[in-house]
């Protein structure tokens, strides 16, 4: 059982994270024919020589399962607008790309109209306490100029340089 004192630390833990801004994605792979995806706001660049990113998956995310058999991942960065596709791939479910356009792209699903996409092989899998993390070798990206989806005290807004 968790102590009073980790119950109070964990849910400090949780409030000063949420105060960080971070990216909104969506993080997508094949399961055979079927896409799965799930909002991930754990991503961040890693490299640039050789290009490389990180994501993290929940220990016993299905996406995690098709990652780790294919070897492959996309990463759907979100803008503003996108609100909605975040908290869709969010919840549980097999149904996440019911009515949601998307291609195949680079052999994992890209998913149409989204500002920032990147097509990666996994390099390494690292344990990562309820998660695991994903090094991933870029193989290809595009972008266009939009702002960015962000998650901030819990709630979606975007971001514009400039602004303090």
């Amino acid at each position: 059982m968790t102590s009073p004192a980790t119950q109070d630390f964990t849910a400090e833990f949780r409030d000063v994270m949420a105060s960080v801004c971070t990216p909104v994605t969506v993080v997508t792979a094949l399961d055979g024919a079927r896409p799965h995806g799930t909002t991930v706001s754990a991503f961040a660049s890693l490299s640039v020589s050789p290009p490389m990113v990180l994501v993290a998956l929940d220990r016993g995310s299905d996406l995690l399962a098709a990652v780790r058999e294919y070897g492959r991942f996309g990463i759907n960065v979100l803008g503003r607008g996108h609100s909605d596709l975040a908290l869709t791939f969010a919840r549980k479910g097999t149904d996440k790309f019911d009515g949601i356009g998307w291609t195949l792209s680079e052999g994992v699903p890209r998913i149409d109209g989204v500002p920032g996409w990147v097509a990666c092989s996994v390099a390494e899998l690292v344990d990562g306490g309820d998660h695991v993390v994903v090094l991933g070798h870029v193989e290809h990206a595009d972008r266009t100029d939009q702002p960015p989806l962000t998650y901030h005290r819990r709630t979606f807004g975007t971001h514009s340089a400039g602004q303090e």
